[in-house]
């Protein structure tokens, strides 16, 4: 038997499904974005949701990264410590690397994107 398989074994994914939707709706996912951002079917993440499949240990730590959960909070054998910083996965990305730029660019792109956000709520209170 392998080691993967083993370690399965002295695992509960009993709880994983229920913690799976309860998670992507606390992070405002969709299945089908979640499986885009995992590069699966979406059909493959229901199965999960559902309870019917379980998925593979290296996609479990890919969606506890995504999730931003550690393994335990993700496998619910602990409570959720913490909100999702950024929802946006490519936008944590670069929410990351913006802390590498100097002072004086990144206050560049605090002015450019709030003049977006207040532009879109602009536009929202338009078109009401």
């Amino acid at each position: 038997m392998s080691v993967f398989k083993l370690a399965m074994n002295f695992i509960d994914m009993t709880k994983l499904p229920e913690r799976l939707k309860k998670l992507r709706f606390e992070r405002k996912l969709t299945q089908t974005r979640l499986a885009e951002l995992l590069d699966i079917n979406p059909r493959v993440y229901n199965r999960w949701e559902q309870g019917v499949s379980v998925p593979h240990i290296d996609t479990l730590v890919k969606i506890a990264d995504i999730l931003h959960v550690n393994m335990d909070e993700l496998l619910g054998r602990t409570a959720v410590t913490s909100k999702p910083i950024v929802r946006n996965q490519k936008l944590l990305e670069i929410y990351k690397e913006l802390d590498h730029l100097s002072d004086e660019e990144q206050q560049v792109v605090i002015v450019l994107l709030d003049s977006m956000v207040k532009r879109a709520k602009f536009n929202e209170i338009l078109n009401k």
